[in-house]
């Protein structure tokens, strides 16, 4: 085990645009995931004023949604790509549409304009679903680069994935009790990183496949010159 995990080109994953836009990516997908699935119950509770069985059922609608766009998402990309469309772009409108949904149902559902609850929870089960197409953006991306290593490079972006989880819920919850803002304390955080994760997706996210054997040799080669 410890040999093989010395054979494994570390230096250059790191090396690579693509493999920080997936780490970056991964994180503020993240963020918006583990907060919501935390706070969104106490969300409609106090601020939706909805009872605590109200709360309860309209919590399970969004991984109801998640399961419908799982099942469109994947034939979405893969249509897609079956009709000549670049793979690489077929990976970035995905992740665009799972980022920017949920992005600008929050900004609608934090605006105070009046909707009723039921609209506030609607555009929320919206755009957390529509945030599913990820599995055919981001979680698709890791073997598009590189089967080899795949499973590595999932690994390494969900491990920086699983910071929002213990540092993210933490963090809005201090915030809901410092300033009495749901806007402040759990949208605007999660729109911040679904935007910046967009541009970064964008400018940097690649499925060209990377030969990093190769290229771990090549720097090899010439630092040995």
């Amino acid at each position: 085990m410890t040999d093989s995990l010395k054979d494994v080109p570390w230096g250059e994953f790191f090396k690579s645009k693509a493999v920080w836009a997936m780490i970056y990516t991964h994180f503020c997908g993240s963020w918006g995931h583990y907060t919501c699935l935390s706070w969104l119950p106490t969300f409609f509770s106090e601020e939706l004023n909805l009872n605590l069985t109200d709360a309860a059922w309209v919590s399970i609608l969004p991984p109801l949604g998640s399961m419908v766009i799982t099942s469109i998402a994947a034939p979405f990309a893969d249509n897609l790509i079956s009709s000549g469309v670049d793979t690489t772009k077929v990976r970035k409108i995905c992740q665009a549409i799972a980022f920017l949904s949920p992005a600008a149902f929050m900004m609608l559902s934090s605006v105070d304009l009046g909707l009723p609850p039921w609209v506030v929870v609607a555009f929320l089960t919206g755009g957390i679903s529509l945030s599913n197409f990820a599995l055919s953006g981001l979680y698709c991306t890791h073997q598009d680069i590189s089967r080899e290593y795949a499973s590595i490079l999932l690994g390494i972006t969900n491990t920086v994935g699983a910071v929002p989880g213990i540092v993210g819920v933490a963090l809005v919850g201090y915030l809901v009790d410092t300033t009495h803002s749901w806007s402040m304390s759990l949208f605007a955080p999660s729109i911040f990183f679904y935007l910046t994760g967009t541009a970064v997706w964008l400018t940097f996210a690649s499925s060209e496949p990377q030969d990093f054997n190769k290229l771990a040799s090549e720097s090899l080669r010439e630092s040995n010159q």
